[in-house]
């Protein structure tokens, strides 16, 4: 049975099995965009939303196409257009707006969520639009590099202004990065509404965090962006005796690329892969200098794992009191961090289950919930549309 709706005085209810919301959702399979989607749309669709999948960018692998055609109800449709900050012209990013607004249309979309905010910048779409601000490259640039944008990421970051301003409403993940945006746009703080992650490590055993045999250090993500500052890490591996493992792509579909010297480099590993090593209860670590949320740090917490984390605003937010910080750039930091914790499972158990218990706040659950309160502020304002589950 379809939970309650709100649809203007006069206008019948759906049919009894049809969705309260039909949703297109643009997303890709390059970071955590994926990751975000898939668990998003599989509890929308739990609730009665029916949602449509444009997926932008580089195809995704097989193992991200299981996950995805594995969520009962949820239309896929792969568009293979450019990512906006991979375009090499505005061209590509006008053609690929006009790719999804077309998809939409012909989806019949109530709503249109953006994960690439840019797109709306130069198009006009069908239904109102709800994006969420994951990361920028002014942000980035303004976390990594002094100066100016360079013309190659300014014209990326005008067309995010505008995608900013025209949409019905903004989201982001954390009060950090909406008042990071806020102040590089000159906009007002977009509404918060943090990630949620639905984790293969999650649903998995629960090791205590000291009961490792042989501790271990682990990280996860995009290696080859150097807003991750997988170098950091590198270089404090060279310091330390215990291994550091790190998941993820050392080559990017911008050219960016990391060639690591001293930690493991195991290359891009499925959900599952992830949940395998998170559950032998390894030592998280993070060095990022830019991260607007972090799904890897959640999941590892979700996992029991104790974290050590940079000192960078969105880790406090998120973190404050469950990880031990370290400035980003402080590779000896870092190691003697980890060893120490590596050496103490009393230390470990109790970073675990501290990390584990304020990743129990940040639910896909919750996050779902927060979303669409905010589809529901744009559906219900004037002209009303069709409802959405309360």
């Amino acid at each position: 049975m379809l939970p309650s709706l709100t649809v203007p005085a006069g206008r019948p209810l759906p049919y009894r099995g049809t969705p309260a919301l039909n949703l297109f959702m643009t997303v890709d399979a390059v970071g955590g965009i994926w990751q975000y989607g898939l668990d998003l749309a599989e509890e929308l669709t739990r609730q009665g939303v029916g949602v449509t999948l444009a997926v932008l960018g580089p195809e995704p692998c097989q193992d991200q196409l299981r996950a995805a055609r594995a969520i009962r109800g949820l239309a896929l449709c792969p568009l293979g257009a450019s990512l906006d900050w991979t375009a090499l012209t505005p061209g590509e990013v006008e053609a690929a707006a006009a790719l999804v607004a077309r998809e939409a249309e012909r989806a019949g979309a109530d709503l249109i969520h953006l994960n690439s905010p840019a797109l709306a910048a130069i198009t006009g779409f069908c239904a109102p639009v709800v994006a969420v601000a994951h990361s920028c490259v002014a942000t980035w640039w303004a976390a990594m590099r002094p100066g100016p944008l360079p013309p190659d990421l300014a014209w990326r970051a005008s067309l995010v202004a505008e995608g900013y301003r025209r949409v019905d409403t903004l989201l982001c993940p954390t009060h950090a990065f909406a008042e990071a945006t806020a102040a590089t746009y000159g906009i007002a703080p977009p509404r918060v509404v943090p990630n949620g992650r639905r984790s293969a490590a999650a649903r998995g055993p629960r090791i205590p965090a000291g009961a490792a045999a042989s501790p271990f250090a682990f990280t996860a993500g995009r290696l080859w962006d150097e807003g991750k500052n997988a170098r950091t890490l590198d270089r404090a591996a060279a310091r330390m005796r215990l291994p550091l493992v790190a998941a993820g792509d050392l080559k990017g579909p911008n050219a960016a690329q990391f060639s690591p010297e001293h930690l493991r480099p195991l290359g891009r590993l499925s959900d599952q892969d992830v949940a395998r090593w998170l559950a032998g209860a390894p030592i998280y670590a993070s060095a990022a200098r830019y991260e607007p949320f972090g799904l890897g740090v959640l999941e590892a917490a979700s996992a029991g794992c104790a974290l050590v984390l940079s000192d960078i605003p969105t880790f406090r937010e998120l973190w404050d009191e469950a990880a031990i910080f370290i400035a980003p750039d402080d590779e000896a930091g870092f190691a003697h961090a980890i060893e120490m914790v590596a050496a103490d499972p009393a230390i470990r158990a109790r970073l675990g289950a501290e990390a584990r218990s304020r990743a129990e706040g940040y639910t896909v659950e919750a996050m779902t919930a927060g979303v669409l309160d905010a589809y529901r502020a744009v559906l219900e304002a004037p002209p009303l549309r069709a409802g959405i589950p309360a």
